[in-house]
Order: structure tokens, then C-alpha cells, then sequence
């Protein structure tokens, strides 16, 4: 089964290529036995990808696969996803009725994408980067139940031209290959390709034709001297070579890029103004906005489209609309326009679309070619287009927002437009642009406006984090609360919380401690009270003081449950510290209910940049309950929205839990590859995040029995300059006694033992419960067994499944070895 965009010409001769095309059958091959495969084809304009992709499409026919075809514009970069919906969305509107009774969640994310799927589906509302992760693993999941059974080709071209979202998506697949027989395959310019379409799987390289290849092509009626003036002057690239072998022998331009414009030369005045019109319109266009553009009647263009099908600059396409030939055509078409006539063009587009009340990103195309300055319609327009694909797709959102801020005077709706900006740029993880962005807020701020400055900084200093700089945030943050006049305001508290957490991420609890006993605990406003009330279980946890820091999460608690969410959102980072806090104390059961709430007000807040620190938390709070497929999940969701993010920093937080699950789960080989891959990054080193990492790393090494290598001591230096806290090193040191153990190493395992015992907090029982543990595996017979299960009866009651269970089998184990039968 064959669906063919019209414009791919079967009928074109096809000659040499033979590695490449067997490259493209054993793709095929593959898929029909169930796989999935990527595949790349890479080549310069004119290289004859497009003509390969026809082939390959005729190839999958023989093979009963379907073939579905989509196309990236040069004109239309910023919208997102178009070469997907190109591609698939004439097939849904067939077969709509087969993907709508899936998870509702995904058919709201996926409706947010492709029209086909859009009636009587809500688009989501979820704004955050794990929303884009999840839409990623819908259209994924969408195109593996297409696939099946006989298989899918899903061609994408000129993904050169792809904007940032399909992008994203191509990433996204090429690491989590569907379970279906799917073959992806993109075609692109390799000059003009983002960095991130360095994809997985196969890599074609498209190169020119050689002479006497060329000659075939061009065939038995033209002369051996012509074949050589048109091999030379068209480089041996079919595109170029086929197109100037329409102009007569004396017309040859002086290279072959020329040879388009010399097509378009002969048109007749109608036809090219029509063809120029079309090219502004869209890559696929109907007639009459063509006319629209060119400013002709509609039976005139209609008249000039058959001259351009008879000339083959353009071809029919489904449902009455039309393309250009190929990229390359529509592209000389355009630039042969004046400047001035397409500006006017796109202005008359953008009015018709706002005529017929079209969707906002397909106005703001042209609105944003045609607009002047201090247009307040034509901001309205970019805004809300900017705000409609803000979950799917911020990186084109920011683009329409910049494009919006460059038609707006500096007014104070200007200063919200670009707070708006900054967090589409942090989402979309273009890190630096985002902070040099929350930058300018703070210079067009009046110096005295402290409050807004201060959430400004606050702002600042987050990115900086996610930058791996937390220097430059620490200092801007210091900068503004200098400012202040009265060191008390209300307005440097949000300042001060972030200086807090500053200080948390470095190991330095005094100072940390310091600030909170500057801020008061009867603030007016009831998020900023809970907002201190949250931290101040860490900073007493990570001084080693359990009982006040037990004290402090109670109150925390109480206070929460008394404070609306709606107070709450604003101080989502704070909420991140408490769970973490409820993880080291025991507080189990209140910091998954925590983290779920919070993870949904984050996500819906679009608060990305604080969600791979809860998504982390909620991951290492399900490894430590015995939950480790939930575990996973997280981990693997809070790795995807870092990579999302750009942010290294983000990256190490994430693999450090990924490592300590796949640990967990019994593979060691993929814990000490995640581990070490944290621990050796270079980012956050003298950080707690570096910290988890390399605790990580050396746990799964503990694991695999790799206890002489120098990650293992690096553990103990963190931990003595406290940058990892109790919680960890606790079982740290139960892995490292039973490791020891293994070796038959009694004083080392003893050692680590007893260091496991220095640290039992009395308030604290599950500590009692691993340090007994820990001791199980540094004795042996009756003394071992008692110990081990006294360890699982107190870590079952604390809720620590898998390590009650590895208490079990030590006490299993030592009864076998000391003789001794229980009922």
C-alpha cells in the first residue's frame, strides 16, 4: 500500500546509486521482519535524495508497506512539527477512528499536534518540558500502531528546514526505537543542518554522479559534447543537470544554480507573478491564495498554474492544492521576487487568513514578514500563536514572542513579554539566550520596583544553575539584595530563599542556616511563609541536627496542609527541598504525596527548570521503597526533560538516580556506565549534585565487587566535606561492608560496619535498621542472622522493601552457613 505525494516523480530515470540503494533494501528487509530502523540520507541541493526517497517508496510498495511522506519548508521553519503533520495527517483523517481510543492524556497531546486528530479532542494544557517528553512517546507509540502489522516508511525531507520540535522528536526516536516494523528516514543538506540531527542509525552519503553516469542520465539523444558542457556546468547534481538540459545549448548559464531562474524567465507575466505568489503563500498552496498574493483574479491564476504544470515548475497535490517541483524551485521562485512586492505579498495573506479567522501560528507566518513597528494587531496575533504552541513547541514560541518584543516600544507590557520569553527559552533549553534575556528585565526595571526585581534575580539565579554557574547567580543575587534599602522588605525573602538553596547545592549548611535565621517566620504572604518553613528541615538535617530537623518537617507539614496551592505555586523550588528532606528523615508516605502533587503544579505551571530536581526525588524515593519500575520511569523522565532543558547540571541530577536504579534492578553493567558518565561530566563537582553522582558511580562499582577504584574514596572525601549527607552515606556503607564481605575481607567489612553504627540516629529507627544490616554482613552464623533480621523487621516497617528483602536473604544466608534450622 502506497500513498504518493504527487510531486515525487517515479518516471525520472534513476541511474548509479547501487550502494545506496542496497543500503535502502536491507532497511526494508529489517522492518519487514519487525525492527525499526533510522536511516539518514545526506546530501548537498540537487544531489537527487528526493528522487532516492521515491525509489524507496516504490521499493516498500513491493513489500506491501505503507509509505507516508511529509516535508520540511524553508519558509514555514518556525512551525512546528509541519513535516510530521505533513506526513501523517491526511492519513489520520482516514483512519482517525483507530486512534482516538487510546490514553486520553496522550490523545490531548496529540490533538494539540495534528488537525486530523483535533476534533473532539481538547488540546493539553500541560505546559511543561515532560509534556513535550510525553508527546514525543505518543507520536511514537502512534506511529508504531500504524506500523503494524505490514510495516511503515515514514520519509521525511529537508529536515534541514525542520523546526526545533521535530527535531526534538527525531532525537527522541533515535533513542527509544518503537517495538513495531517502522523505518524513519530523513534527507537533509548536511551544511545546513542543527547539530542534532547528528541522529542514531544508518548514515547515507548522497554525492554527485559521476561523467559517464551523468551521460546515462541524460540519455542517447544528446551529444558527448553537450553531456560534458551540462556535466560541467551542472556539477554532476541530477537536480541541476536535468533541469539545465531544458535550456537550449547557447543559454547555459555560468553555474548551475542559475538554471532555475532561466526556467523562470520564460514564463509568461501571469504565470511567473503567480508563481511568485505561490511561493510566498505556503510549501502546499491553494489556488486562490496564490491569487491572493500574487493580486490577481482567481480565473487568471488558474490560467498561469496550468502554464506552470505544462512547464513542470509545479504539480497538482491532493484536495485541489499544489507544490513546486521540488524546494529548490519554489526557492528561486520567491527570490525572484522584489523585496517590497513579497513584503506586500505576505500583508495581503495575513489579511485574507485573519478574513476566514484561521488558527493564530498560520497567520503569524506572515504577520511576521509583514508587519511594521508599533502594530499592536499584528503583536496580538504573535502572542497568542506564541501561547498555542508554547507546550509543543516553545523554541517556535520564543521565536514569535522576539518577533512580537521587536514591534513593541518599551512599554510595561514589554517587561511581561519578556519574563514570558525567558521561560519559553528555559524550557526549550536555550539556556544562554534565557539568561541573557532575564538580564534585560533587570536593566529595564526601575531600580526602586524591589519586588518584581527581586523575582527577577530569583529568575537569574535558576538559570544560572541550570547553566552550571551558580557563582553568577549567587552574585546577582547578592547584587540585588545590596540594593535594598531595608534588609527586612518583604521583597529580598524570594532573593534569600535562593541564596538558601545556594548554599544547600554547595555543602555550606552554616551559611544556609545563617540566612534563614534572618527571614521571619510570619511573612504576610502565605507562600513565602511555607516557602521558609520548607527549608528549614534540610538545613538542620544537612548540620546533622535530626531531632530539630524532625521538628522542622512536622511544622513544615502542618503548615502546608493549612496553605492552598494556589500560594504555593510560586515556591515550587522550595517544595522540592522539603521532599528531599522527607526522604532523609523517614518521612516516606507524606514525600511521595508531596512530590506527586508537586510534580502535577510544576508541570502545569510550566515550571521545567525545578522538575528534573522533583522528578530525581520521586525516582529516588521509589528506589528506596522497593518501587523500582516507578523508579525508573521517573529517573528516565527527569533525564529526558535535562536533555530537553540543555543543562548539564540538570543531566548529572538525573543519571545519578538512572545509575542507582539500574543498580537496584540488577544491572551493573548500565549502573556503572550511567554512574560514571555522571561522575566524570565535569559539571556541579564540588556540588551536592557531583556528589550524588559519584555516590552513585561508586555504589554500582561496590556492587560489581570494583571496591579498590579511586571513585570509592572520592565518596568519603564528599562526605567529609559534607556534600553528601547521612542518608546516603548510611548506605553507603551497608554496600560497601557487604561488598568487602563478598571478598572475604572480614576487617574491611567490619570497618564499614562500624562506621555504618556511628551514624545510627536514635530518632531516626530505618538508620538502625542499616547499620544492623550492615553489621549482618560483617559477622557470620547466630550473631548474623539474628541481626539481619532484625534489620528487616525494621526496614519493612520504614518501608524499605528491597533492602528488608536483601536483610532476609543475609539472615537466609547465615542460617544455611551456621547449621541452624528455623520453623
Amino acid at each position: 500500500m502506497i500513498m504518493v505525494p504527487p510531486m515525487n516523480d517515479h518516471s525520472a530515470p534513476l541511474v548509479g546509486r547501487r550502494d545506496v540503494l542496497n543500503d535502502l533494501r536491507g532497511s526494508l528487509d529489517a522492518i519487514v521482519s519487525g525492527e525499526f530502523r533510522l536511516l539518514a540520507l545526506v546530501g548537498e541541493p540537487g544531489a537527487g535524495k528526493t528522487r532516492l526517497l521515491a525509489e524507496l517508496e516504490r521499493l516498500a510498495g513491493e513489500r506491501d508497506c505503507l509509505t507516508l511522506w511529509g516535508r520540511a519548508a524553508e519558509f514555514e521553519q518556525v512551525m512546528p512539527f509541519s513535516a510530521l503533520v505533513d506526513a501523517l495527517d491526511g492519513h489520520l483523517e482516514e483512519t482517525r477512528h483507530e486512534h482516538l481510543g487510546h490514553d486520553a492524556h496522550d490523545a490531548h497531546l496529540l490533538a494539540s499536534v495534528f488537525p486530523a486528530l483535533g476534533a473532539g479532542a481538547e488540546p493539553s494544557d500541560d505546559v511543561s518540558a515532560l509534556a513535550r517528553y510525553r508527546l514525543y512517546r505518543a507520536v511514537a507509540q502512534l506511529l508504531a500502531r500504524i506500523a503494524r502489522p505490514n510495516g511503515l516508511v515514514l520519509v521525511l525531507d529537508d529536515v534541514h528546514w525542520a523546526d526545533d520540535a521535530t527535531v526534538e522528536f527525531l532525537d527522541h526516536v533515535s533513542r527509544h526505537s518503537p517495538k513495531a516494523p517502522l523505518l524513519v528516514v530523513v534527507a537533509y543538506r548536511p551544511k545546513q543542518a542543527p547539530p542534532r540531527l547528528a541522529l542514531g542509525g544508518a548514515r547515507v552519503s548522497i554525492g554527485p554522479l559521476s561523467e559517464e553516469e551523468a551521460g546515462e542520465l541524460l540519455g542517447p539523444n544528446v551529444s558527448r559534447s553537450r553531456k560534458k558542457a551540462l556535466y560541467d556546468a551542472s556539477e554532476g547534481y541530477p537536480f541541476y543537470l536535468q533541469a539545465l538540459a531544458r535550456i537550449e545549448a547557447g543559454d547555459l548559464p555560468g553555474s548551475k544554480t542559475d538554471a532555475l531562474a532561466l526556467e523562470l524567465r520564460d514564463l509568461s507575466g501571469d504565470a511567473l507573478i503567480v508563481a511568485q505568489g505561490a511561493a510566498v503563500a505556503a510549501d502546499e498552496f491553494e489556488a486562490g491564495l496564490a491569487a491572493v498574493a500574487a493580486k490577481v483574479p482567481l480565473a487568471t491564476a488558474l490560467d498561469a498554474l496550468d502554464e506552470l504544470v505544462d512547464r513542470d515548475l509545479v504539480r497538482p497535490g491532493a484536495g485541489g492544492r499544489f507544490r513546486f517541483r521540488h524546494p529548490l524551485v519554489r526557492q528561486a521562485a520567491y527570490e525572484s521576487a522584489k523585496a517590497g512586492w513579497r513584503l506586500s505579498a505576505h500583508r495581503r495573506i495575513a489579511e485574507r487568513l485573519a478574513e476566514v479567522d484561521a488558527p493564530a501560528p498560520l497567520r503569524a507566518v506572515h504577520v511576521e514578514r509583514s508587519a511594521a513597528f508599533g502594530d499592536r494587531d499584528a503583536v496580538d496575533v504573535l502572542v497568542t500563536a506564541a501561547r498555542h504552541v508554547s507546550t509543543t513547541a516553545p523554541a517556535t514560541s520564543a521565536h514569535w514572542l522576539q518577533a512580537a518584543l521587536g514591534l513593541l516600544p518599551d512599554t510595561t507590557d514589554r517587561l511581561d513579554l519578556l519574563l514570558e520569553l525567558a521561560r519559553n527559552q528555559t524550557v526549550s533549553g536555550r539556556l544562554t539566550e534565557a539568561r541573557h534575556t532575564a538580564y534585560e528585565v533587570l536593566r529595564l526595571l526601575p531600580r526602586d520596583d524591589y519586588a518584581r526585581r527581586a523575582q527577577a534575580a530569583r529568575f537569574c539565579a535558576l538559570v544560572e544553575r541550570l547553566l552550571d554557574r551558580p557563582g553568577e547567580g549567587r552574585a546577582v543575587l547578592v547584587s540585588e539584595l545590596r540594593e535594598i534599602p531595608e534588609p527586612r522588605l518583604p521583597a529580598a525573602l524570594p532573593m534569600r530563599l535562593r541564596l538558601v538553596a545556594e548554599s544547600l547545592m554547595r555543602g555550606d549548611h552554616r551559611a544556609g542556616q545563617a540566612v534563614l535565621d534572618f527571614m521571619p517566620d510570619d511573612s504576610d504572604d502565605p507562600g513565602l511563609r511555607l516557602a521558609i518553613a520548607m527549608l528549614r528541615p534540610m538545613t538542620a538535617y544537612a548540620g546533622h541536627r535530626v531531632e530539630e530537623a524532625l521538628g522542622h518537617v512536622a511544622a513544615a507539614q502542618a503548615l502546608a496542609e493549612a496553605t492552598p496551592e494556589i500560594h504555593q505555586l510560586a515556591w515550587m523550588d522550595t517544595v522540592a527541598w522539603m521532599c528531599w528532606s522527607e526522604i532523609w528523615l523517614g518521612q516516606h508516605r507524606p514525600a511521595l504525596a508531596r512530590f506527586e502533587r508537586a510534580i502535577a503544579a510544576v508541570k502545569a505551571t510550566g515550571q521545567t527548570f525545578i522538575l528534573t530536581n522533583m522528578l530525581a526525588g520521586l525516582a529516588r524515593l521509589n528506589g528506596v521503597l522497593g518501587r523500582i519500575p516507578e523508579g525508573q520511569i521517573a529517573a528516565e523522565e527527569s533525564a529526558e526533560i535535562a536533555l530537553l532543558l540543555n543543562s548539564g547540571y540538570a543531566r548529572v541530577v538525573a543519571m545519578a538516580q538512572q545509575s542507582l536504579l539500574a543498580g537496584a534492578a540488577g544491572d551493573d553493567e548500565d549502573a556503572i556506565r550511567l554512574g560514571h558518565e555522571a561522575a566524570t561530566s565535569g559539571v556541579s563537582v564540588s556540588e551536592w549534585p557531583g556528589a550524588q553522582a559519584r555516590f552513585a558511580y561508586a555504589t554500582a562499582l561496590a556492587n560489581s565487587g570494583r571496591i579498590d577504584e579511586e571513585a570509592v574514596a572520592a565518596v568519603e572525601e564528599d562526605f567529609a566535606g559534607d556534600r553528601l549527607e547521612e542518608f546516603s552515606m548510611l548506605a553507603f556503607c551497608e554496600t560497601m561492608a557487604c561488598a568487602h564481605a563478598a571478598r572475604n575481607e572480614p576487617k574491611e567489612s567490619v570497618a564499614w560496619a562500624e562506621r555504618a553504627a556511628s551514624m545510627v540516629r536514635p530518632e531516626l529507627e530505618l538508620t538502625d535498621g542499616l547499620a544492623r544490616l550492615a553489621r549482618a554482613h560483617a559477622t557470620v552464623g547466630a550473631e548474623a542472622e539474628d541481626l539481619a533480621l532484625t534489620a528487616a523487621e525494621i526496614l519493612t516497617k520504614a518501608g524499605h522493601r528491597l533492602d528488608a528483602g536483601r536483610a532476609l536473604l543475609r539472615a537466609g544466608v547465615a542460617c544455611v552457613d551456621g547449621g541452624r534450622k528455623r520453623a
